[in-house]
């Protein structure tokens, strides 16, 4: 076994991606999730802890089945874009269950951004009605674009309508995806947006208890992929809109605190993804249901995210050995770290001081 992890950068991830292809890492990703669902009764789950404050919040998110561990570090700072820093920023570690020993410390900044889009596309491939075409997708800021190249390439969708409060965003998303081949039509209003849309994604990123979907918005068949409530305080759609729905969740303990679904009350009926993977509970019912996944980010979907990266990393070399655990000869011997060599052994007694 390795004495030091695998420190896969921020630059390396974007090598990584650049090299096997975003629709490659997005589908990987979705597979791996799709397989750590379906033994949901192998993990050690938790809710996130997490630390809020008036301008955001920060994140460790743990997890574990019988073999590895992985947490992810995780902030959500919806102001940090006006003095240029990412909105998100993320990091994780995979280890060796059995040792403790750390296998992969990674950037996840990125890779959350994919798996996330991943994950997404995976509920709407088990949710959403087939032959789904038509995105509606509001909030264009750092999210969007892998949004739009999952849906397109693990779905079909072949045009979207597009909202943002920030002109700007939307403009960035448009010059993001020109030669993606989907249809872009930008729309003045999140009401604009949805009329048509088989399937609409909100990924918007203010801390506040927002109604940015309505009841009056919904169409027979619709699905929802609510990703930016994800915090106490954070909420996307109005809760007719969640009364008119089928409502499906990650993991429900976290999902009432933080998702759209903490307006509810706490017997309000909802499904987890796994139970729809295994076939232990049912999806969408019928092709006119109103169907919703109040997707907050769980802790598997990272554990499943890292494994990806991680192997295809040790197969495309990149990465750097870490020094992060001291090396020692001797593994009791931590002290001697600090003598640059020398045997504890060698340092002479001091004298006893007698009155």
């Amino acid at each position: 076994m390795a004495p030091h992890p695998l420190y896969l950068s921020a630059p390396d991830a974007v090598t990584l991606v650049r090299r096997l292809g975003l629709q490659h890492c997005i589908a990987g990703m979705a597979q791996n999730i799709r397989d750590d669902f379906l033994r949901w009764p192998d993990f050690d789950k938790s809710a996130r802890v997490a630390n809020h404050s008036k301008e955001g919040v920060i994140e460790l998110m743990p997890i574990s089945d019988d073999t590895a561990y992985s947490f992810k570090y995780v902030n959500g700072h919806p102001q940090n874009t006006a003095i240029g820093l990412p909105t998100v920023m993320a990091f994780g570690v995979l280890a060796d269950v059995a040792t403790g020993l750390p296998t992969l410390v990674s950037e996840l900044t990125l890779t959350t951004a994919l798996r996330t889009a991943a994950t997404s596309a995976l509920a709407a491939q088990t949710l959403a009605r087939p032959n789904s075409r038509v995105m509606a997708l509001i909030g264009n800021g750092a999210q969007s674009e892998f949004q739009a190249i999952a849906f397109q390439h693990l779905l079909g969708i072949d045009t979207l309508r597009l909202f943002d409060i920030d002109p700007h965003a939307t403009a960035k998303l448009v010059a993001n995806l020109s030669g993606s081949g989907l249809t872009l039509l930008v729309c003045t209003s999140t009401a604009e947006a949805v009329q048509g849309a088989d399937i609409v994604t909100t990924v918007t990123a203010d801390k506040a208890c927002a109604t940015i979907v309505t009841a009056d918005m919904l169409a027979p068949g619709m699905h929802i992929n609510a990703v930016g409530g994800d915090c106490p305080g954070k909420t996307e759609l109005a809760a007719d809109v969640l009364q008119a729905a089928k409502v499906f969740v990650e993991f429900t303990p976290q999902t009432r605190i933080e998702g759209d679904i903490q307006q509810m009350p706490a017997d309000f009926d909802v499904t987890e993804l796994w139970e729809v993977l295994s076939g232990t509970r049912t999806g969408r019912d019928h092709d006119d249901q109103i169907t919703v996944f109040d997707s907050v980010g769980f802790a598997l979907e990272d554990f499943a995210a890292l494994r990806f990266m991680h192997e295809a990393a040790l197969t495309l070399g990149l990465g750097q050995r870490l020094a992060l655990i001291p090396h020692m000869a001797d593994p009791k011997n931590l002290f001697g770290t600090l003598l640059g060599g020398a045997h504890l052994a060698a340092i002479e007694p001091l004298e006893c001081m007698t009155a």
